[in-house]
């Protein structure tokens, strides 16, 4: 199969995180969903990003020996022992956690089929995250969905990162943790505040919770 991984400008890469693609057509692929007369649904689940490409939305990479690895989904829903959570889940359960005045959260697939589920939280001014706030926000977790919506570690940060748009950087903060490099995962024009992408540059780059 015409398998590759494709930078953001539509380039195949060796040894580098990229988006899953397929070049050319293969008989299991779908030429069409219900309910979706004109194909619009279609081509914007898969041809959105790279025209005439089908993009399988996931992140994918390829060693110079051939060797594959799909990395796990490449937009922000968390997928846990096949169970998709939506990240407004978590954020909504926050709520009712006064302390946290906002929160970004993402879900990388480990090798051997692990998870690793960090939170990063931004506290009210004055505060500082223990464990007793952390146990508070774990709790919040269980009690307003499950056990699986509870984050395998809780941080501390001085901002979350937002485009221009108001958008969470959920997928460019997801891609620097599993090693992509920061002038590729990110376009910082489009940030509102640049400064907040440090913080996890250097997570990504000093910490030894997870190994993808």
């Amino acid at each position: 199969m015409a398998v590759y991984a494709f930078d953001e400008q539509g380039q195949a890469v060796i040894d580098e995180v990229g988006e899953l693609v397929i070049a050319k057509p293969v008989p299991s692929m779908p030429v069409g969903f219900w309910n979706d007369a004109d194909g619009a649904r279609y081509r914007e689940s898969y041809f959105d990003q790279y025209p005439g490409i089908w993009r399988h939305g996931d992140f994918f990479r390829v060693n110079r020996r051939g060797g594959c690895f799909v990395l796990g989904r490449s937009d922000a829903t968390l997928n846990r022992h096949g169970v998709r959570i939506g990240t407004a889940e978590v954020y909504r359960a926050l709520i009712e956690v006064p302390e946290v005045e906002d929160a970004l959260i993402v879900n990388l697939d480990l090798k051997g089929g692990g998870f690793f589920m960090p939170l990063y939280v931004k506290l009210r001014d004055g505060l500082t995250l223990d464990d007793s706030l952390r146990e508070k926000v774990r709790a919040c977790m269980r009690k307003t969905y499950s056990a699986r919506h509870v984050p395998d570690k809780i941080l501390q940060v001085e901002a979350i990162p937002y485009t221009l748009t108001g958008k969470k950087m959920e997928v460019p903060v997801r891609r620097i943790l599993m090693g992509v490099p920061a002038e590729k995962a990110a376009n910082r024009a489009a940030m509102a505040n640049v400064e907040s992408l440090e913080y996890f540059i250097r997570y990504a780059r000093e910490q030894r919770d997870y190994q993808l």
